[in-house]
């Protein structure tokens, strides 16, 4: 094979050289000696022949498929194998569907698979986008731009006739509507294009919450209640019986209202009664996001799970072989509101991290219920059609329940409870930690691995892919078994990557550690290990520094095998950590692992393009953080520091490394106290007016204060000193995305004041007089907290065409000339270099949110400032300061800057610095590294900040 190029270097507009019905040539398959000549047609039919004829199908009709053993194909013949995914989509779940082809594009990569990136707006127009636009926090950062920035397609006929002679095979990563319920499906089949996952018709059955639960109960098995609402036809005397048969109270009985066609967790809500389950149904249509709503019985009592379903099978020898399951736990952590006590597994507790779900792989049922699940769900998946891969999710019911007791011989009952199904998910979530990930690494495979064979799965179908080169597992990396020789310690640098801690950030802290880790372990001359700084397991004032300098180096700290790292939140994985060491829960896990890894066997070894597993069954290292220092400094490691907040940015963790001479990412110890402290960086920044660097007005008050004084003397007190109306107060030492609020009178201090009292885990959206979303509170509750002047900004509308046909620009007024921008700065002390600024674009109320800023589907950056907001004159003037103040506060290697610019000038108004930064995998960090020339795409831009580390100067 000729040495690979770097396929992202190539822009979708340049990529192909000639393109028509019967010849396609890819420049960079071409450049590696992989182009795939089509045999030209004589029919002129359409191009589901000419699709035949390349693939050397002999057949009557173009609907038929011809099954091959892969065995027959010669290696000498394999080739590399063109992928295209495809994400977007009209539901409300596309921002969730970015973050899958992300992670499907990261985890797939290599000289044998060669992959080209697509995007289906909410229209349905489609484009072939660049890799870097993937990267991208929400499709609304590029939705507005994208006639400039990509290659559309007149019509989803020209997008389908591109595809099949661009790539060899499509891996649909469109979640809801159009992704699952046949939409996309149905568009490739009919051009013959052969994709990952389930048919059209399949999906239509298996997608629709109705339908599926109708053929359920044909195949016998145990399903929940429920009553279906369409369109304007609201019966209410029809559902007010359907409460009465199934004992519910008309007035107050409780119940679920979800879409039929919305995904898993789009606009769920609970009800209570007739009444309210219409006004919920109604607006479910109402806001577009369903026609057909299902209102079910809430199973009260039960335990919620979800398992994956992997097909090893040949061809369409269906063998479905179920993951181990994952159950789903809701919980709630110190005051709780009313909406809270009847949560569901929504939207936001899904793909954000809190402490409002608990995940856990194998689950805490028994034995019989997880054989139930593990039987049921494949049992399903050969009579629903599916193919390749799938999530199936389901309730587990007391025994005592109604539902398990009217059961009768239906399928699902067990000794132990009820096993009902209630969701087929054609595509599951990708996302870095998601289920799929979470359940295949326990049983040996990693993200390359599982994705990899899933895509080699589905190839089975077409004759003509069995010749592709790929692998399941292609990493070069040292397995278990093999020796630890002397020459590969030298050629293997240790890494540590640690994160966690007891901040309020901790689980941004973890999200940012995990992709770290991935990114980093793509190097084949990296050992990576995660770490985790333990959470405190309860929290404790502390009044003496030192007493509290000394404790710090008994925190405890997990080195970490591969599978305990998937996880949702920090006390997660520290939870799991105890349980693999405690002997009769690990005997557990290792027997189910054992099990399924042995069903997985007897399907995969018929396919010889699998490599095997790759994930060992390890187990987790505790240490207090002083023997972990130590062992750092015994290994020769760098440590990648990615604990937000706490020890991680206030210079003590850079204290300790650096008495031990162990090199380590960020700032030093003294810039990282100082940036912690918001007062400390503006007084040392306050000399530089004159060079057009400003700073915000602030006040320090201590907690005990607030809570003593009257609310009206310390509003009346801030006014006064701050010259201002309108405040925004946050912690004066913690990171930078909790607890930050905007007061708009006496009213906002007053509840803020009785929320760090209550110890509330979060303020509810709209608590405050301005709208806002949830606000996350720092646990526990800040001592000091900060009063600064709130800087108004004009607002930033993103048109697109779906609310304007003629806008395709942003809406700004730009009246105070003020924008808020945030901007990453790299390089060594002394001489560091700004990355292009991103404007920042806040939803509602105007604070960043904690989803805003970290998950991924959500929030708005706009990379580099849109000229309609700021000159290039205008934008070189602020780099300059942004290094001024890097230079000044002797920041080195990276550290992220927040500040409001002048849209004219470039004066920069700094709110404040942070030492480690976010870097989950659409942290806008990755949007400028990605905005360099020539790009820096993630393993590269981590890498960059690893051999910075390397290279400081203590």
């Amino acid at each position: 094979m000729a040495s690979s190029i770097l396929i992202n270097s190539i822009s979708p507009c340049s990529k192909y050289l000639r393109c028509n019905r019967n010849y396609c040539f890819s420049a960079s398959a071409a450049l590696k000696g992989a182009i795939s000549f089509p045999v030209k047609c004589s029919s002129s039919s359409n191009l589901s022949c000419e699709r035949s004829c390349r693939f050397g199908i002999v057949r009557a009709s173009c609907a038929e498929e011809v099954v091959v053993d892969d065995h027959e194909i010669d290696d000498v013949e394999r080739k590399v194998l063109r992928v295209g995914i495809i994400c977007g989509g009209p539901s409300a779940e596309r921002g969730i569907s970015l973050n899958s082809a992300r992670s499907v594009l990261d985890n797939i990569q290599g000289d044998d698979l060669h992959v080209s990136c697509y995007y289906i707006d909410s229209n349905l127009h489609a484009f072939a986008i660049s890799t870097a636009q993937v990267y991208s926090n929400t499709p609304a950062d590029f939705d507005f731009k994208l006639e400039s920035l990509a290659q559309g397609f007149r019509s989803l006929s020209d997008f389908t006739e591109h595809l099949a002679s661009s790539v060899d095979i499509v891996f649909p990563v469109i979640h809801g509507r159009f992704g699952e319920d046949g939409g996309i499906q149905e568009l490739l089949e009919r051009s013959n294009i052969p994709f990952v996952g389930t048919g059209s018709i399949q999906c239509q059955k298996a997608f629709d919450k109705y339908d599926a639960s109708l053929e359920l109960d044909r195949q016998g098995f145990v399903t929940v209640p429920n009553f279906l609402i369409q369109g304007n036809e609201t019966d209410e005397s029809g559902l007010s019986k359907w409460f009465e048969q199934n004992l519910l109270d008309i007035k107050s009985g409780k119940v679920v209202v979800k879409p039929t066609r919305a995904g898993s967790s789009i606009g769920v809500s609970v009800a209570y009664g007739v009444s309210d389950s219409l006004t919920k149904a109604n607006r479910v249509i109402s806001e577009g996001i369903d026609d057909k709503v299902l209102i079910e019985i809430f199973l009260e009592g039960g335990s919620e799970f979800t398992a994956i379903v992997l097909d090893v099978g040949s061809g369409f020898n269906c063998q479905p072989v179920v993951l181990l399951p994952t159950e789903v736990e809701l919980q709630s952590h110190g005051t709780v509101d009313v909406s809270e006590k009847d949560a569901i597994f929504n939207y936001r507790r899904k793909y954000l991290p809190t402490r409002q779900v608990a995940y856990h792989t194998p689950p805490r049922f028994s034995m019989d219920v997880i054989s139930k699940i593990r039987e049921g769900a494949s049992l399903l998946f050969q009579r629903l059609g599916l193919r390749d891969f799938a999530r199936i999710d389901g309730w587990v019911l007391p025994p005592s329940t109604k539902a398990s007791t009217s059961a009768g011989n239906k399928f699902g009952r067990t000794d132990s409870g009820t096993v009902i199904f209630t969701d087929i998910n054609l595509i599951s979530g990708m996302e870095q930690t998601s289920f799929l990930f979470q359940q295949a690494s326990k049983v040996g495979f990693s993200h390359s691995n599982i994705l990899r064979t899933i895509i080699q799965h589905a190839c089975l179908r077409f004759p003509d892919l069995l010749s592709h080169n790929i692998i399941s597992c292609p990493s070069r990396k040292r397995s278990k078994s093999s020796p630890v020789t002397e020459d590969f310690i030298k050629q293997h640098k240790k890494v540590y990557v640690i994160f966690g801690g007891d901040t309020s950030e901790r689980q941004v802290s973890l999200m940012s550690g995990t992709n770290v880790w991935l990114n980093l372990r793509a190097s084949d001359d990296l050992e990576v290990t995660p770490c985790l700084l333990a959470p405190a397991m309860s929290y404790t004032d502390v009044s003496d520094s030192a007493t509290q300098k000394v404790d710090e180096k008994l925190k405890t700290v997990w080195t970490l095998p591969y599978s305990l790292l998937l996880r949702h939140t920090t006390e997660e994985v520290l939870d799991a950590c105890l349980e693999a060491i405690e002997p009769n829960q690990a005997a557990l896990t290792s027997h189910l692992r054992n099990q399924v890894m042995d069903d997985l066997t007897r399907g995969l070894r018929n396919h010889r393009w699998f490599n095997g597993f790759d994930i060992s069954d390890e187990l987790p290292k505790k240490f207090s953080l002083e023997q972990w220092v130590k062992l750092a400094k015994e290994s020769q490691a760098t440590v990648f520091i990615a604990v937000h907040g706490g020890i991680g940015e206030d210079g003590t963790l850079q204290s300790l490394l650096e008495t031990e001479g162990v090199p380590y990412t960020g700032p030093g110890a003294m810039a990282s106290k100082t940036c912690m402290d918001k007062v400390a960086t503006s007084l040392a920044l306050q000399h530089l007016t004159d060079f057009g660097v400003l700073t915000i007005n602030k006040d320090v008050k201590k907690k005990e204060d607030l809570l003593k004084m009257s609310i009206s003397d310390h509003w009346l007190d801030l006014k006064s000193k701050l010259h201002c109306d309108t405040l925004c107060v946050k912690p004066a030492r913690d990171g930078c995305s909790t607890g930050v609020a905007r007061l708009c009178c006496e009213g906002d201090l007053a509840f803020y004041v009785n929320a760090l009292q209550d110890c509330l885990p979060r303020i509810p959206p709209n608590s405050l007089s301005k709208a806002h979303g949830m606000i996350e509170m720092p646990n526990p509750p800040p001592e000091l907290l900060i009063f600064e002047p709130f800087v108004e900004t004009d607002e930033i509308v993103v048109a697109s065409k779906s609310r304007n046909e003629n806008a395709h620009n942003l809406l700004w007024k730009g009246d105070s000339r003020w924008v808020e921008v945030t901007v990453g700065v790299v390089g060594k002390r002394g001489a560091m270099r700004s990355l292009t600024p991103s404007v920042t674009v806040k939803e509602s109320g105007g604070i960043l949110s904690l989803e805003e800023k970290f998950q991924g589907g959500t929030g708005i950056n706009l990379t580099p400032p849109p000229p309609s907001i700021m000159s290039s004159a205008a934008l070189e003037r602020c780099k300059k300061r942004i290094e001024l103040i890097a230079n000044t506060l002797q920041l080195e290697g990276f550290s992220r800057i927040d500040a409001f610019v002048h849209a004219d000038t470039g004066e920069v108004l700094i709110i404040e610095v942070n030492t480690v930064p976010g870097m989950t995998p659409s942290t806008v960090l990755i949007h400028q590294a990605l905005s360099e020339q020539p790009p820096l795409y993630p393993q590269q831009f981590f890498r960059t900040l690893l051999d910075l580390a390397s290279e400081r100067s203590m």
